[in-house]
């Protein structure tokens, strides 16, 4: 458990197409172990019906930034697969955050997007529009290793994403000068560990859980233990 006034909060930051509810059971432990925790739901996960112009990413960057300037404590941000790009843009200059989590995320550098951090070509933005829709067969991709009651729960609960987020490039980059830590997922079928170990190169420390996509719902109580030793770290 953590002690003391100071001890930091948690902010977790969702992926693409889910919104704040995945953290339910992670925040339980949390809660059961003494630690603070908030979320934030991203914009850019919309209605199946959503039309005109959709939230980006910035759109999500600036709900993020809202989310960390209402916490009146230090705080540990910790982002999940695409809420890393959010959470990269977000955190720049933001005075109480004292590390950044990246689990299995896109820790993006300046002028890189989801669409093109891979190598592909930079859409003009003005001509992107519509949705993402959820990834095929999530139930393998997201979810290989979630207990079949939670991952049909999860399931039901996906929503498009906008595809401007996906195509909006970072302006500004958290982890060149907030201290970061990288959870690489060694089972992972959405973002392999090949396509991580970039990303976790560019922060100060690499951990590793033998987890698919999404550890939060496969394994909290690992993931809970992870953060907590790195939010002790930041005290």
């Amino acid at each position: 458990m953590n002690d003391g006034p100071q001890a930091p909060h948690l902010l977790l930051v969702h992926g693409a197409w889910h919104r704040s509810w995945c953290w339910r059971d992670l925040q339980d432990l949390l809660t059961e172990r003494g630690w603070t925790s908030h979320t934030v739901d991203l914009p850019s996960v919309v209605a199946e019906d959503a039309h005109g112009r959709l939230p980006g990413l910035m759109d999500d960057a600036r709900a993020v930034r809202e989310a960390i300037d209402a916490v009146e404590a230090p705080l540990v941000v910790v982002a999940h697969s695409y809420g890393g790009a959010p959470v990269t843009q977000a955190a720049v200059g933001a005075a109480n955050v004292s590390h950044l989590v990246y689990v299995s995320a896109f820790a993006l550098d300046v002028g890189e997007s989801l669409m093109t951090c891979f190598g592909g070509e930079q859409p003009d933005l003005t001509t992107v529009e519509g949705v993402i829709p959820v990834r095929e067969n999530p139930g393998t991709t997201l979810y290989n290793d979630v207990p079949d009651d939670k991952r049909d729960a999860a399931l039901a609960r996906l929503l498009p994403q906008s595809a401007l987020s996906f195509a909006e490039p970072v302006s500004r980059a958290a982890w060149h000068t907030v201290p970061s830590s990288y959870v690489l997922c060694d089972d992972d079928q959405s973002l392999p560990p090949s396509y991580q170990e970039p990303f976790a190169r560019r922060t100060g420390a690499a951990y590793r859980l033998p987890s698919g996509h999404t550890p939060l719902l496969s394994m909290p109580d690992k993931l809970a233990d992870l953060l907590e030793q790195i939010a002790r770290g930041t005290s």
